[in-house]
């Protein structure tokens, strides 16, 4: 692991800390949007997950099974 790695661990660890206690502190102040906002993110990030995956089978291009028995070179199993 290099060190922009841990550098970028490090601040990742920072800012969750930071906003961890922005959060905190928002409840403790009784504001209503501590709760909202990282409610609203949360619905929004589940909302577009499943919004890819609908996508994603809708595009998906399947080829269809050919049926049994075609494409064999013998019709005995093992040959």
């Amino acid at each position: 692991m290099n060190d922009s790695s841990r550098a970028q661990g490090g601040m990742i660890c920072i800012a969750t800390v930071v906003l961890g206690a922005l959060f905190l502190l928002g409840l403790l102040r009784g504001s209503y949007l501590a709760l909202a906002i990282p409610v609203a993110i949360l619905v929004f990030f589940v909302l577009g997950l499943a919004f890819w995956v609908g996508y994603t089978i809708a595009t998906v291009e399947v080829e269809p099974e050919s049926p049994p028995g075609e494409g064999e070179a013998s019709g005995t199993p093992g040959s």
